[in-house]
């Protein structure tokens, strides 16, 4: 599972530096809908360390908190970034969709500090 983890980060982190570049380069948008897109490669790009980490993490530390914190991210960050760029790109907001990512977020977070206190020795 950690390959899949670091795979996922690695990826996350290739499409945050694309997106970047689009968004730099390529997209022409008000400023508040700037905002709304540089908040969402922001938190794009901690996230897909934080997959890193989790993977690098993985093999010495295992347990289910590990892999929830995982999963947390990932899903997270694809609903949370997903629902941002929709936002700023179409103006249709998906509802509880980026709150729900957010949340996601916040509970990798707070999985990763519980397989820190948790790990095997």
């Amino acid at each position: 599972m950690s390959r899949i983890w670091i795979a996922a980060g690695a990826l996350a982190g290739l499409l945050a530096v694309g997106l970047s570049a689009y968004a730099a380069h390529g997209l022409t948008l008000d400023p508040v809908r700037m905002r709304m897109i540089d908040n969402a490669l922001t938190q794009q790009g901690w996230h897909a360390l934080a997959l890193i980490a989790v993977g690098i993490l993985a093999d010495r530390w295992g347990g289910w908190a590990l892999q929830g914190a995982g999963a947390a991210f990932l899903a997270g960050m694809l609903l949370f970034c997903g629902a941002v760029w929709t936002v700023a790109i179409t103006g249709r907001s998906l509802g509880g969709i980026a709150p729900t990512g957010g949340m996601l977020l916040m509970l990798g977070w707070l999985l990763l500090g519980i397989a820190a206190l948790t790990r095997r020795a």
